[in-house]
C-alpha cells in the first residue's frame, strides 16, 4: 500500500489559466506560431467580447476573478477550436486531441534541446556525449513518471 500525498487543490482561476496556456501551446504547435495579444484581442472584439491587455494577463496568470466572464470564455474556446464549455466548466478535463497534441509539443521541445546540445557540444568526446545523453534521458524519464 502506497501513501500518496494529496496534491493541493487548484483554484478555478489557476485551472483556467492552465487551460488557456495549454491552448496557446496547442495553437503554436499547429504551425500557427505564437499567438499575440493583438491577434486574440482583435478576434474577441469582433465577437463582441473586448479583451484588455491587463485582463488577458490576469487570465493567463490566474490572478483575477475578472477573467471569469462566461461569454468571453465561450468565445475564446470557440477561437481555439474546443468545446464551448471547456474554459467554463472547472471539472472539464483536457480534450483527448489537445492532450495528444501537447504530448507532441513536449517531444518536439525535447528534440530541440537535444539538437541544440548536439550542435553546441560537438567538440566533446563520444564518452562525454553519451554520459550527457544518459543524464538528459534520465531527467525526461523522471519527469514522465511524475506526470
Amino acid at each position: 500500500m502506497t501513501d500518496d500525498a494529496e496534491e493541493p487543490s487548484e483554484s478555478p482561476r489557476a485551472r483556467l489559466a492552465r487551460k488557456i496556456n495549454l491552448l496557446l501551446d496547442l495553437h503554436e504547435i499547429r504551425g500557427a506560431g505564437p499567438l499575440s495579444y493583438r491577434e486574440i484581442s482583435q478576434v474577441m472584439a469582433e465577437r463582441g467580447t473586448p479583451l484588455s491587455r491587463s485582463r488577458w494577463a490576469y487570465m493567463r496568470s490566474g490572478d483575477s476573478s475578472l477573467a471569469m466572464e462566461k461569454e468571453l470564455l465561450q468565445n475564446l474556446a470557440i477561437f481555439f477550436g474546443v468545446d464551448r464549455r471547456y474554459l467554463l466548466d472547472d471539472a472539464t478535463e483536457i480534450p483527448e486531441l489537445v492532450e495528444a497534441q501537447l504530448g507532441l509539443l513536449k517531444s518536439m521541445r525535447e528534440a530541440r534541446v537535444r539538437n541544440f546540445a548536439a550542435r553546441q557540444l560537438q567538440d566533446l568526446s563520444p564518452e562525454t556525449l553519451a554520459r550527457l545523453r544518459d543524464v538528459i534521458d534520465e531527467h525526461v524519464r523522471s519527469n514522465d513518471e511524475e506526470s
